[in-house]
């Protein structure tokens, strides 16, 4: 059985937001952290992780991680706070 997708939100050290999607969030976190995970945060490392949303399918994590790469960094962090 296929894990479900999640889209992600990571704070990278510099106090950037990275978002993701990945049906391993631990996994992706953990290669991130390693330097391996993207361009983004390879030199931004360690992140942790800030905000997870289980969507289900990649294609609906996709469509989900555009909409919030689409938000301000104050909508960002709104979503991030209501989430805790």
């Amino acid at each position: 059985m296929e894990k479900a997708w999640s889209v992600y939100i990571v704070k990278c050290r510099d106090g950037k937001l990275y978002t993701g999607i990945s049906n391993d969030v631990n996994r992706r976190l953990k290669a991130h952290n390693e330097g391996k995970g993207c361009k983004f945060t390879k030199c931004r490392y360690p992140v942790s992780l800030v905000y997870k949303e289980e969507c289900g399918t990649k294609s609906t994590a996709r469509k989900r991680e555009l909409e919030i790469q689409s938000f301000t960094r104050d909508k960002k962090l709104s979503l991030i706070h209501r989430s805790k």
